[in-house]
């Protein structure tokens, strides 16, 4: 969620002003090294325009067809966007005040389509859908109760054939969802954990059952996903003007392989980076920007995914979408990059 972001003194509020570009509000050079990369593709804008409209990603690998693939996003005034890997919309669903989104594919349930529903300040929703990959659709099957409280974040976690969703409530409560997608969807919360402050971005490993959540002033925690595991967080990037830069915002898993490789990846919101770190051992890699190029660069970027695996012409190695907070003279929409790229800047090759 962008905040008013103070530099040197001076209030930057989060409006564009005529004639200005993108990078005249671009936040002081990072303290530490940070890469570069260049989007390969874009996004067409979300319809809701002059505001903080487009949030959140989620990316469906077509294993068939790896460049038939879709991106889900959500314009938190209005609903959710579909799109294919050439950036261009295909559908769009009037759902409201959806802030974040995530999906997981459920075999013969079909792809369910999460998303975190704060239409009713004081009551959190979780809104369940379905995605038709064959025309590119969402249709909605239902709205599930996540408790009292604002909902922010979502992610998905799937354990055998059993499906829960965690909620993050804005006040850093993080609630675990039991959902029932046979028929009318319900959903049961079997576990409540809490950050102390405001929160939102969130994302599962679950090859080993591991639930990341960002708590946007302090940092990047680590919780057992597990219903019956340890509800006890572990700090494993903080909030301390280097590595990432407040707000701490989206987060996503490069999962690599059967075991715990690849990466976790968060949104430096402030200083418009990404921090990268390992999955095997929470250590930090590195981090990155996404520059001009092709393609415009990208600002204060609340939600990212990233998928690895064949996405087709472009995207062999792997595909990451970030939220582009200011995309002049347009809406905000997202910027994809290959993730080889990321791993080439990052030197892990």
């Amino acid at each position: 969620m962008r905040k008013t972001i103070v530099r040197a003194g001076l209030a930057l509020v989060p409006f564009v002003l005529s004639g200005c570009s993108a990078t005249d509000t671009a936040p002081a050079a990072s303290p530490v090294a940070t890469a570069s990369v260049q989007a390969r593709g874009e996004t067409q804008a979300v319809g809701t325009a002059n505001a903080d409209a487009a949030d959140d990603p989620a990316i469906w690998r077509n294993p068939s067809d790896p460049a038939a693939g879709l991106i889900v996003g959500t314009d938190k005034k209005a609903g959710l966007y579909v799109y294919d890997l050439s950036g261009r919309q295909r559908s769009f669903i009037d759902a409201g005040r959806v802030n974040n989104v995530d999906l997981r594919d459920m075999g013969d349930a079909g792809i369910i389509v999460a998303a975190s529903d704060r239409s009713d300040k004081a009551n959190a929703k979780i809104a369940l859908f379905r995605l038709d990959p064959a025309t590119a659709t969402l249709t909605a099957i239902g709205k599930v109760s996540a408790g009292a409280g604002e909902a922010y974040g979502i992610c998905l976690y799937r354990e055998g054939d059993t499906l829960s969703a965690f909620n993050v409530i804005k006040d850093g409560t993080i609630r675990q969802v039991m959902l029932n997608i046979q028929g009318a969807p319900s959903g049961r919360i079997v576990r409540t954990m809490k950050l102390g402050t405001q929160s939102e971005g969130c994302a599962t490993d679950e090859r080993t059952h591991r639930l990341y959540v960002a708590e946007e002033d302090v940092g990047l925690w680590r919780f057992d996903a597990s219903a019956s595991g340890n509800p006890d967080p572990i700090r494993i990037g903080a909030a301390d003007g280097k590595h990432i830069v407040a707000d701490t915002e989206g987060v996503t898993i490069a999962a690599e392989g059967t075991g715990n490789g690849g990466y976790l990846l968060v949104s430096s919101q402030g200083d418009n980076a990404y921090a990268v770190y390992r999955l095997s051992d929470d250590g930090y890699v590195g981090r990155f920007r996404i520059a001009k190029g092709s393609f415009g660069a990208t600002e204060e970027t609340d939600g990212i995914d990233a998928a690895v695996g064949d996405f087709g012409p472009g995207y062999t190695g792997g595909l990451f979408v970030a939220q582009d907070g200011h995309n002049d003279p347009t809406a905000q929409n997202f910027k994809l990059v290959a993730w080889a790229d990321i791993k080439k800047a990052l030197g892990l090759e």
